[in-house]
């Protein structure tokens, strides 16, 4: 397929999400998912740690027509292209950059969920200018000190090549307070077994080793934090870190749900990112030239 070339991913209800492939100025090759009308507000989905961009297959149906959402299969997971280094969330961040610049998009909102808001915190620090606003979902100040992700990283300290699709399976779980379709657990176990151990590993380390918790008071654009009260990763004190530090950030808690929380209700999560999308879009917002 040519680079940044849409198409339709089926029939029926997925006719109108389109697939394509870019490729950034270094060679990398990132897959995506877009979903609205061309001209339509541009919303960008980061997904979380070994997802993939169909981490929001069950949201992007959801998305009015005038929202122009695009979620990309970042470096190294699925089938995106698999450097050897560069898994950090600002190498992750720079990604972003070149991706928007492929696909002709100034600036647009960054939803990201888990590791994905983390990126998207970077974002914001590194390319402010790009930045309508921000959506933090099962979101962090930083993963330091963090006993789950800590635990975490000691299981994925030793994984090997094939990774195991049990333990996979109990990764993902472990994010769910409520249990979706299982054919659509089924797809997210079965994309993260296309990251390789070694991606496994390095991005991971590259968020215990990232803290950019003192530079958000730098983030001066909207922000919308979703937290869903039964998240087992990241709980209410990262959620308050977060709104301490990012001056302009408000909280919105799925009581109910887990980590997560946009497979749980994905229809509620499109929802409430839409209307962010759209306000931020009508507000005084301080803006960049």
């Amino acid at each position: 397929m040519p680079s940044g070339a849409p198409a339709p991913e089926g029939s029926g209800r997925a006719a109108v999400t389109r697939l394509g492939v870019v490729v950034l100025s270094d060679g990398l090759l990132l897959p995506y998912a877009e979903r609205g009308e061309a001209g339509g507000l541009p919303v960008i989905l980061l997904h979380g740690y070994t997802d993939t961009w169909r981490s929001f297959h069950g949201v992007l149906p959801h998305f009015p027509p005038a929202i122009r959402a695009i979620a990309p299969t970042q470096r190294g997971h699925g089938e995106a292209g698999r450097p050897a280094a560069g898994y950090r969330p600002r190498d992750f961040a720079d990604d972003l950059a070149g991706f928007m610049d492929a696909r002709g998009i100034d600036r647009a909102v960054i939803a990201g969920h888990s590791m994905g808001s983390a990126i998207a915190q970077r974002f914001a620090l590194d390319h402010p200018d790009r930045v309508d606003g921000l959506v933090l979902a099962g979101s962090f100040a930083t993963a330091r000190g963090n006993p789950e992700v800590a635990m975490l990283w000691g299981d994925v300290a030793k994984l090997d090549d094939p990774v195991d699709p049990d333990f996979v399976r109990a990764f993902q779980e472990a994010t769910l307070a409520r249990r979706p379709a299982p054919d659509f657990l089924d797809m997210v176990v079965d994309e993260s077994l296309r990251t390789p151990a070694r991606v496994w590993r390095a991005a991971l380390e590259g968020l215990l080793q990232a803290d950019h918790s003192a530079e958000l008071a730098r983030i001066d654009k909207p922000c919308l934090v979703v937290w869903g009260d039964r998240d087992g990763f990241f709980p209410r004190a990262d959620q308050d870190a977060l709104l301490s530090a990012v001056p302009h950030a408000q909280l919105l808690v799925y009581e109910g749900a887990g980590h997560g929380l946009h497979w749980e209700e994905p229809e509620r999560f499109a929802r409430n990112v839409a209307a962010f999308a759209e306000t931020v879009s009508a507000g005084p917002w301080p803006r960049s030239a």
